[in-house]
């Protein structure tokens, strides 16, 4: 009998059995004859012995990074990368290689994907321009390059061909464009790569680029993933900035993401990141392309394309900044914020709302109110950004952001980059060792990554792996908290970050469930913290920051925050830390004691880690090398969820 008869036969059995009175008459089935005892028995009432059987939920978080660079990025090949994209995926499932300064790495513990994102332009120019290849020798712009990178100065080099790039001043005679034989090479090259060490089930090579936007050094960068495998990827290429093979306005991006899946039929998501280096251009409010204030279908498309956003990365922390907002005494985290990528512009106090992920959230709020959609709808994920093939970012174990600052007595010492004027200077100390993605999907393959990554089911971390979650719903109590299995509960009664709530029920506010783990490895647990933003119906915005759940004995005030320190066991010289204080894990379900059902709003969780010794640290104590004074020893890991957003019922709206 086929499947479908069978399931036919068997579902009339069953209805049959719940209508029927008291199984006045036993039913024929396929499996025998239907009775009281052996239906009791197939169809249970309870929930069975095991509390994992049939569960199909995430079970636990992958991580990984979506931005890792290799010597196929023409900055990083001038930065000193030697290292291909199989190099970047062998060492992110755990093997020990040799990084381009010759030194031996690898990671505390393997990834468990990585996506290589080498920039789209310029594929295929670096290991030509380190060849000497004629027709880039020919060139006085190419000829200069390569006798810098001889000469032993490829960060300056670097630097200059990001300057020509910005500026519009690289010679496009010398770089391979789409159609190319060189540029396809590259393509091709990669996405064999990542086919070579793709292992579902076990690590995930995602195919992708970045799209590396950055008109007047004003950083607009997107990465790219393809959501299936190379041979839907191989029937086109990447798409570029420069014109006329490309644009730089992310509207042409997101036209070339819809054409692609109509040619490939692979989905395609990109990732934006460095909002704080965009200098107010990022999240905007009048598109600095038109002039014109962004309309429904940038917001619709958008929103199509762009799911998540890279919140925390070695060229600094995105989530919010202090003058922004200065109630959140934890705002003042690794921030880059003198100027563009280049620092051939100045920052200015009014940029800043346009470039960080919290304020993006509010304005979201209000454009949605406006037009009808949220182009800021976005979920959280952190990534390196490397430009050495390596993702390393735990703080006693940072490869640096480019090989030519990769671990060395002088790297902190060293500038990272400087205005034109030499001015403004961003110091080798003032990298970041972060981030990674924690990724909720049920499996470790492209397409679930990717569907999850799609539904916003993800946190970003700063490196450490802590476990997060973060459910939202109406009915949650507190006994909820207590469960050793938090999802379970939690998405029976509510839903996960990234999930959406509307039109709460007469009398009840949101509730949240919240847990958090501590790394195996790592730090012991400070807090967890709700940030909620809300739209008034003045069409003004607002932000607070609850502490929900904190370590030890510490009090949480009636207007919901702690302000007893977790403490300090940090021994700076030693580079050393202990876990005689925080917590292994934090439980516990709020409610929004200020909830407004009329009032659009939106919830996140951040979790921040006690404190512990900085990557500056570890090179102090390893080189034996002392720190100039304004160099910070000591930091506070955290982890931002993407958020739940609340939307209320049309009637209620303002």
């Amino acid at each position: 009998m086929n499947a479908l008869c069978f399931g036919t036969r068997l579902a009339a059995a069953i209805a049959a059995a719940f209508t029927a009175p008291a199984f006045a008459a036993d039913v024929q089935t396929d499996t025998g004859t239907l009775d009281e005892a052996s239906a009791a028995k197939l169809f249970p009432s309870k929930a069975p012995y095991s509390p994992y059987a049939g569960r199909n939920f995430p079970a636990r978080p992958l991580f990984g990074d979506t931005h890792t660079h290799t010597s196929y990025s023409m900055d990083a090949g001038a930065f000193g990368c030697r290292l291909g994209p199989r190099d970047a995926f062998r060492f992110g499932k755990g093997f020990e290689i040799t990084a381009s300064s010759g030194q031996q790495v690898k990671l505390s513990r393997p990834l468990d994907f990585i996506v290589v994102a080498d920039h789209s332009d310029g594929f295929g120019f670096f290991p030509l321009l380190l060849a000497g290849d004629p027709k880039i020798m020919a060139d006085p712009q190419g000829r200069k390059w390569n006798e810098m990178i001889q000469s032993g100065h490829g960060a300056e080099a670097a630097m200059d061909i990001v300057r020509s790039f910005g500026t519009g001043t690289i010679s496009k005679a010398i770089l391979p464009m789409p159609g190319t034989d060189a540029y396809r090479s590259a393509w091709l090259a990669t996405i064999d790569a990542a086919e070579a060490e793709n292992e579902p089930g076990k690590f995930t090579a995602f195919i992708g680029f970045e799209w590396t936007s950055n008109t007047g050094g004003n950083n607009l960068h997107r990465n790219i993933i393809f959501r299936e495998n190379g041979d839907k990827a191989r029937l086109t290429e990447p798409f570029v900035t420069m014109k006329p093979f490309g644009s730089d306005n992310p509207r042409d991006l997101w036209k070339w993401m819809g054409a692609t899946v109509d040619k490939t039929g692979s989905d395609v998501l990109a990732i934006a990141h460095n909002g704080n280096l965009s200098n107010g251009r990022m999240f905007p409010i009048i598109e600095s392309f038109s002039g014109k204030r962004i309309d429904r279908a940038y917001a619709d498309s958008r929103m199509r394309w762009e799911s998540l956003y890279e919140a925390t990365q070695i060229k600094g922390d995105g989530e919010t900044h202090p003058l922004l907002s200065p109630n959140d005494e934890f705002a003042n985290f690794e921030r880059w914020d003198k100027g563009n990528l280049d620092l051939t512009e100045k920052k200015k106090p009014e940029m800043l709302e346009f470039e960080y992920a919290r304020s993006a959230y509010r304005n979201g709020l209000r454009m949605e109110a406006e037009l009808g959609v949220n182009p800021y709808k976005f979920g959280m994920v952190g990534s390196t950004d490397a430009h050495t093939g390596l993702a390393a970012v735990e703080e006693d174990n940072f490869w640096g952001k480019t090989s030519s600052a990769e671990p060395s007595a002088g790297r902190a010492s060293h500038p990272f980059v400087k205005s034109p004027d030499g001015k403004a200077v961003i110091m080798g100390w003032e990298t970041t060792a972060s981030g990674y993605a924690a990724v909720w999907a049920t499996e470790n393959t492209r397409a679930s990554l990717f569907d999850a990554m799609k539904r916003k089911e993800t946190y970003a971390t700063t490196g450490p792996r802590m476990i997060v979650r973060f459910f939202g719903g109406f009915d949650f109590d507190a006994k909820d908290a207590a469960s050793r299995l938090p999802a379970n509960v939690g998405y029976a009664k509510g839903v996960p970050m990234g999930g959406d709530l509307s039109a709460a029920p007469n009398g009840k506010a949101p509730t949240f469930l919240v847990a958090a783990l501590k790394d195996p490895i790592g730090a012991n647990l400070d807090r967890y913290q709700i940030v909620k933003g809300w739209l008034d119906a003045k069409g003004e915005t607002h932000e607070r920051v609850y502490d929900v759940a904190v370590s030890g004995s510490r009090r949480i005030e009636s207007d919901g925050r702690c302000r007893t320190p977790v403490g300090d066991t940090v021994d700076v010289a030693n580079a050393s830390w202990t876990n005689t204080i925080g917590a292994t894990e934090l439980a516990a379900v709020w409610t929004d004691p200020d909830f407004d059902p009329s009032q659009r709003a939106f919830y996140y969780g951040r979790v921040i880690e006690i404190p512990t010794p900085r990557w500056t640290a570890y090179d102090a104590k390893y080189f034996g090398v002392t720190m100039p004074k304004e160099v910070p020893m000591e930091t506070t890991e955290r982890a931002y969820t993407s958020p739940i957003w609340y939307t209320p019922a049309q009637k209620q709206r303002p």
